[in-house]
């Protein structure tokens, strides 16, 4: 029987973090996977490409256009795919899909897509329509761009430099010179809400990015570093910034290519309050307390995090609600 799992955070919403797939690792390793799958008229195939999904016919983006929704097409819709993943079985009650329809994301190439969709505009990006879409879609979506960046990154071994080939439902490559078994990898990185001793928040401005965009201080853990550890050290090294006790909120996967977002709140060390803010200059050009009474001022300029994003979660759980600022 499948059943709905319990996830649970201290951030009211993730968009990223929602899904309604069971990933049932055990019949990836059916023999013949795809073909089982494509001879079965109930698979539903998702596809990708230039990591864009496809949308629903009657749905879009946008204002006026309802809420967006993912075509999950039959197999013999999709018949030239470049790179197949299973994704697993459906967990939603409420969509034309029977639960436990089984889920394949595909990779298309530039003449498939354009033949499947001329249209480049039904083609859309997961930051763009992530907060809209179901908690199938998005879930889908989310493991389909992190698992399928993983094959555009690790299409050679590590070790020999051999061409590896999918196995396993396109969760395993393997090199079949050093007979060995490449997993997928993820980058844990932190991301941390910083508080002082005023209830304001800290922002940063990233060096690639216009002047007028802040968002939360982040970066990744080091090999041999807890997390705790990591969001002390990245927020001092791009602050100058001293904290203690980071909470931990919740985590979000950021497949952008292949990261998993772990968020924190943390207050200022009151010994060293008075330091000034010393961004580092090379990732970091700007740093700045903002308190609510700044993100609510009709006037200001400063663009913050979308809505997709554990970063938008996070100021959105310090501030108290939902931000009257511009997103990017």
């Amino acid at each position: 029987m499948i059943g709905q799992p319990v996830h649970k955070t201290l951030l009211p919403s993730l968009p990223l973090s929602r899904f309604e797939i069971d990933r049932d690792h055990l019949f990836r390793d059916t023999p013949d996977l795809f073909g089982t799958l494509w001879a079965d008229g109930e698979t539903r195939v998702l596809p990708i490409w230039k990591q864009q999904a496809l949308l629903a016919p009657g749905t879009g983006v946008g204002e006026g256009s309802g809420k967006p929704s993912l075509a999950l097409l039959p197999a013999a819709a999709v018949p030239d795919v470049a790179l197949p993943v299973y994704l697993g079985r459906s967990l939603a009650t409420d969509r034309a899909e029977p639960v436990g329809t089984r889920i394949v994301a595909a990779t298309l190439s530039d003449e498939a897509a354009a033949a499947l969709e001329p249209d480049e505009s039904r083609w859309v990006n997961l930051r763009l329509v992530a907060a809209d879409l179901d908690d199938l879609d998005a879930g889908a979506f989310t493991e389909a761009l992190g698992i399928l960046n993983w094959h555009h990154s690790h299409t050679h071994c590590p070790r020999c430099g051999a061409e590896t080939v999918p196995e396993k439902g396109g969760w395993v490559r393997r090199c079949p010179v050093q007979d060995i078994e490449i997993f997928p990898r993820t980058d844990p990185a932190v991301i941390v809400g910083i508080v002082d001793a005023d209830d304001r928040i800290l922002l940063g401005s990233n060096a690639l990015w216009e002047q007028n965009r802040y968002s939360l201080l982040a970066g990744f853990v080091e090999p041999g570093e807890s997390l705790e550890a990591a969001t002390i050290r990245e927020v001092f090294e791009e602050s100058g910034v001293s904290i203690l006790e980071p909470q931990y909120l919740g985590s979000q996967p950021w497949p952008f290519p292949a990261s998993l977002m772990c968020g924190f709140l943390a207050h200022v060390d009151p010994d060293t309050a008075a330091d000034p803010l010393l961004p580092d200059g090379e990732e970091i050009l700007d740093v700045r307390w903002f308190s609510r009474a700044d993100l609510e001022d009709p006037d200001a300029t400063v663009l913050l995090p979308g809505s997709s994003s554990i970063a938008r979660a996070i100021i959105e759980h310090w501030y108290g609600g939902p931000l009257p600022r511009p997103t990017w």
